[in-house]
């Protein structure tokens, strides 16, 4: 790892340390060293006598084996593939930070998956890979496919990440999804839903700017097409996104053609005039006061960028800003991935689908949304709290529901977990 890295995460450190008093840094450390590690593997049959041992290995196990050998798919019923994802990076994009190689990805990676069992029930095992280049990593996963029900990508760099997902998606037949971009998108999207109902506007009259052309703003992109908004405005660091600029990768570009009605050309300060909605999954201060003034009335503002949002909440309030979320869990309408991907896992495992499609991201969307009843519904709380029990299986339940319309429930009607 690199000293610029090393300095890097002093500074995140210190920014959340100064938030709560607590040194989170230090507790961190004294938490990995201790536990060695945050998730075990743990053993759901005790072994405490030789009749124990022969049924759950050697000879009793052969019957499961020789039930398998007969109908593969009854591998989801005798094994722990129904319920286990495998967590998979390259460590090209940890935390933001860019590539600290896999072993410093570890502790992400175990984090992620301990967040899979906590809010959502689903076991996750952390895999790092030792390679960049995109076809071994394409070719690892579908190894080691057979022992998993489904495939979280991780903190893999764009654009790779995009070829990566595609082709494993296209020739796997379990569910692969690179949570940085869809979970994302989703939480982004059941946020702004629960915002238009408090200003009273509809989808067909927003204009909305979206900030960052990596993995998570693109996808937030194509997910907000799916509610025909007026339009929406990319911008990277190189300005507007717009069809025909040079400048553009082919996935960008190919955003391009499908945004930007108008073709408008500039920069940020030119996106937003009479925008409704900004929504920043870039870097921070980016963003200003002076610019939210011009926008349209009663804007909203989604300021995520991590660990410092690309406009503080009072600047924000300041320029006349409706309403207002960030990444920050310090902050009113904390919107993060975690409220997405164990349900979406999860429902996705339950009926066994073979894919995680677009119409299950607004399904997950619209249902992660309707856990804020109009009665709790306010400027400072349009998305439940991380921790709601309710999250993971109000969008599971819809995830599987929609996966058996479409037709990619190879196990429909089950709802059990």
């Amino acid at each position: 790892m690199s000293t610029k890295h090393i300095s890097l995460l002093l500074i995140i450190s210190l920014l959340f340390n100064l938030t709560s008093g607590i040194d989170y840094r230090a507790e961190s450390l004294r938490l990995h060293f201790n536990k060695k590690g945050k998730i075990e593997v743990q053993s759901k049959i005790p072994i405490n006598t030789k009749d124990d041992l022969n049924i759950v290995y050697n000879p009793g196990v052969l019957e499961p084996v020789r039930k398998i050998i007969a109908d593969n798919s009854t591998v989801y019923k005798y094994t722990l593939k129904s319920h286990t994802v495998a967590v998979i990076t390259d460590g090209t994009a940890v935390l933001g930070l860019g590539d600290l190689g896999p072993e410093a990805a570890l502790p992400v990676m175990e984090g992620k998956a301990l967040l899979f069992k906590e809010l959502g029930e689903v076991d996750a095992f952390p895999i790092c890979l030792d390679t960049k280049d995109p076809e071994e990593i394409i070719q690892t996963v579908k190894y080691i496919s057979p022992t998993f029900g489904a495939i979280h990508l991780e903190d893999i760099s764009s654009p790779r990440c995009f070829e990566i997902e595609d082709r494993l998606s296209r020739e796997l037949d379990i569910p692969v999804l690179h949570t940085d971009q869809h979970a994302t998108a989703v939480a982004v999207t059941a946020g702004l839903i629960n915002a238009l109902r408090i200003i009273k506007k509809e989808w067909q009259e927003l204009k909305i700017v979206v900030v960052g052309a990596g993995a998570g703003g693109l996808s937030t992109c194509r997910l907000l097409l799916n509610f025909n908004p007026k339009d929406i405005i990319l911008v990277n660091k190189g300005g507007i996104v717009y069809d025909g600029r040079p400048d553009l990768n082919p996935i960008v570009s190919k955003m391009a053609k499908i945004t930007n009605k108008n073709k408008m050309k500039g920069n940020l300060t030119d996106a937003l005039i009479n925008a409704d909605v900004f929504i920043g999954l870039s870097t921070s201060k980016v963003l200003t006061a002076k610019m939210i003034k011009t926008m349209a009335k009663d804007p909203i503002v989604f300021a995520l960028a991590n660990p410092d949002p690309e406009i503080l909440p009072e600047e924000a309030f300041a320029g006349g800003a409706r309403i207002v979320a960030t990444g920050r869990p310090e902050f009113p309408n904390h919107i993060n991935n975690h409220l997405v991907f164990p349900g979406l896992f999860r429902g996705a495992l339950m009926v066994r689908a073979s894919s995680i499609v677009e119409d299950m991201k607004v399904g997950a969307a619209r249902a992660l949304a309707s856990l804020v009843s109009i009665r709790e519904l306010n400027e400072k709380f349009i998305i439940p709290d991380v921790f709601d029990k309710r999250c993971a299986k109000v969008i599971a339940d819809e995830v599987a529901s929609v996966a058996e319309k479409l037709g990619l429930a190879k196990h429909p009607g089950n709802r059990e977990w």
